[in-house]
């Protein structure tokens, strides 16, 4: 008895923490989806909005890939997030093709705007402004837009005629069932389409971009150490050209900001999908081996690059971040801080703008009335997105 009561006492704690873990790797995964979704979303918006943005050629990638990014937000991941939280795939084979179909096209993408990104800045940093201007026609934009949506289809064509499973038929039905008896949706790859997908989507344009990463961030520090020597040069007389010392310094800053802007970027692009297609390369030649619970661990690294692209690519662009605080501001630019914006003036406004409303509470004007009311809404307005711009500056 006793021993029969004991055993049954840990499969009911078994059976909490396993439903305890589920639902906190739902919260996780759900965070993930709804940052991922609501980023890529807020820099998509921000492009309609300003006209600045959309006269910048890099940005036109920016927005497409935050298209792509959005994409796997919302129809990729919350598809991987019911499968990885059930422990089982509902939705018939046909359905797990395309959305295996869909994974590899939209993921692909992705990858292929961070390259063409990095060609962008590179001819636009290393390479003088005419050179940039030749290279970087409207119509040199536009096919490399087409190719980063038209490669990843060649890519994933293939799954939906099942040319990746080739020869492979044996391991796919062993997979197909989990140790827990229910249908999963299987994605296994033979030899020649994890050596060709894998080198196109991923290890083609990551030596594209740490061949360009490396040029601009050598060309950013260059650029840093000249300025800083003639900085040093002109530090003798400094208090008759103040200015000019304050803006060597502040270039000095941008440019060395600049090159680890970069090194991050490539450090988080390698992080969240070099161990994916390392593994995509190895399994096949070592019969399968890999477990599942790898796979998915690097397959979601590389689900959240896609949360990360923005952060990276867009919010820490000034022009971006100016553009975000008038979305948040519902729109309205006046409310967005311009350059060299002075919060203690903001403040001595605010304070004349008091005496100014006692006054006219004193006449008991209507009309006077009326006009404090819409002041004070607009200051009000104002101090938030004052505190607004300091959170993005």
């Amino acid at each position: 008895m006793a021993t029969s009561s004991g055993s049954a006492d840990d499969s009911v704690d078994e059976g909490v923490s396993k439903h305890t873990s589920k639902i906190m790797l739902s919260v996780i995964l759900v965070t993930i989806i709804i940052l991922a979704a609501l980023g890529n979303l807020l820099v998509m918006v921000a492009l309609c909005k300003d006209r600045k943005l959309r006269k910048k050629k890099t940005n036109f990638f920016v927005v497409s890939l935050a298209f792509a990014d959005l994409l796997v937000a919302l129809v990729v991941m919350p598809l991987a997030a019911i499968e990885l939280t059930t422990g089982q795939w509902k939705y018939g084979e046909t359905f797990c093709l395309i959305r295996t179909t869909l994974d590899v096209l939209l993921t692909s993408a992705s990858i292929l705007h961070l390259c063409c990104i990095a060609l962008d800045r590179y001819y636009a940093i290393c390479c003088q402004p005419l050179v940039y201007n030749n290279k970087m026609t409207p119509v040199r934009v536009s096919l490399m837009l087409v190719g980063c949506w038209v490669i990843p289809i060649f890519i994933s064509f293939p799954i939906m005629q099942s040319w990746n499973t080739i020869g492979i038929e044996s391991f796919i039905e062993q997979r197909k069932f989990n140790s827990s008896h229910n249908s999963t949706c299987v994605f296994m790859v033979n030899r020649p389409y994890a050596l060709v997908c894998s080198t196109v989507a991923f290890y083609v344009p990551l030596v594209l971009m740490v061949l360009a990463y490396q040029r601009i961030y050598v060309t950013a520090m260059g650029h840093a150490r000249r300025i800083g020597s003639l900085h040093r040069a002109g530090s003798a007389p400094s208090s008759t050209y103040p200015n000019h010392n304050q803006q060597g310094s502040s270039r000095i800053k941008n440019e060395t900001k600049a090159a680890k802007t970069l090194a991050v970027i490539m450090g988080c692009f390698c992080l969240c999908w070099a161990p994916f297609f390392i593994t995509n390369m190895v399994d096949p030649f070592i019969n399968y081996s890999v477990p599942w619970q790898m796979w998915t661990a690097w397959l979601w690294l590389g689900y959240i690059n896609s949360g990360l692209n923005p952060f990276l690519y867009a919010f820490l662009n000034r022009a971006f971040r100016r553009a975000f605080l008038m979305i948040l501001c519902c729109g309205n630019e006046h409310y967005a801080p311009q350059e060299g914006f002075n919060p203690s003036r903001r403040q001595s406004e605010s304070v004349n703008g008091t005496s100014i409303s006692l006054r006219l509470i004193n006449s008991k004007s209507m009309k006077g009335q009326k006009s404090i009311f819409k002041q004070t809404k607009k200051q009000g307005a104002q101090n938030k997105c004052v505190r607004l711009w300091y959170v993005f500056s």
